[in-house]
């Protein structure tokens, strides 16, 4: 299973490809939204789940947001759609003189570029893996949850939180000229066991016009397990969206490894 596909959206000048996200649920394009009819009053109920800490493909799926999940007009895609969501703005290549410590922290930079594009920001999981994917206008919200080895995942998270000042502001060779990008950290809800978040601004040229993109990145681990939030587009990133996945996202994984069906949409206390 891919690990969270990027933002892609769809420039002024060409098609802007697709980057954050067949942002959970019926994904992208052609939706095929398959969300579930909700009550907001809908209880939680116990179900019979073998290995109550072992994900599985079945258990992944059900711990997916859906459109109920978020507010505003966000539209749920097909899966297909969200894994085909690559932004060839992320393309290039960084420069190493730039850094003081040169190779290791241009490492991590390009890692970064890397990871949004293919969608692998925290590492190939170890188990189960399953994506959904959201459109609102030019925005795209991908939303994944996996298995992943602990040592692998908190090393990740790590890497991740060093981002903004590891990777606070650099350049990099893309195909169409010079990419700057900025990497700020970015507030979450305090959900799961740990938690990582950051802001990506990467400014470069798209068919010869320039062109912005800002997404948020959010990551949170509920035991072995973690879900991955990429959510923006070439208008700017919907950060209250980004808190809604994650919040309602951690809900909804906790409820699958404790064997509990996750209510249709959130409790207005959770």
């Amino acid at each position: 299973m891919r690990p969270v596909r990027a933002l892609t959206a769809v420039l002024a000048a060409g098609t802007l490809l697709v980057t954050t996200a067949a942002c959970s649920g019926g994904e992208d394009g052609a939706s095929s939204a398959s969300g579930v009819a909700a009550s907001p009053v809908a209880e939680r109920t116990t179900t019979a789940s073998p290995g109550k800490n072992t994900l599985t493909s079945a258990g992944a799926r059900t711990a997916l947001i859906t459109e109920g999940d978020l507010e505003d007009d966000w539209t749920q895609v097909a899966e297909k759609t969200a894994q085909s969501w690559e932004d060839e703005l992320l393309i290039g290549t960084v420069d190493t003189q730039q850094f003081l410590t040169g190779k290791t922290q241009a490492a991590d930079c390009q890692r970064l570029l890397d990871g949004l594009y293919g969608d692998d920001l925290l590492g190939r999981p170890s188990g189960a893996s399953e994506l959904t994917g959201f459109t609102e206008g030019d925005s795209r919200l991908l939303y994944q949850v996996a298995a992943y080895d602990r040592d692998d995942l908190d090393k990740s998270l790590d890497w991740l939180g060093s981002l903004p000042t590891e990777c606070d502001q650099f350049t990099a060779k893309g195909s169409d000229g010079t990419l700057t990008v900025q990497v700020v950290e970015a507030s979450l809800p305090k959900s799961g066991d740990a938690r990582e978040g950051v802001t990506v601004t990467v400014k470069g040229t798209s068919g010869g016009s320039p062109v912005t993109l800002t997404v948020d990145v959010a990551a949170v681990r509920v035991g072995d397990d973690a879900i991955t939030v990429t959510n923006g587009g070439y208008g700017g990133a919907d950060h209250d969206s980004t808190k809604d996945a994650v919040s309602h996202g951690t809900t909804r994984l906790k409820d699958v490894r404790e064997g509990r069906t996750p209510a249709p949409e959130p409790s207005e206390f959770d």
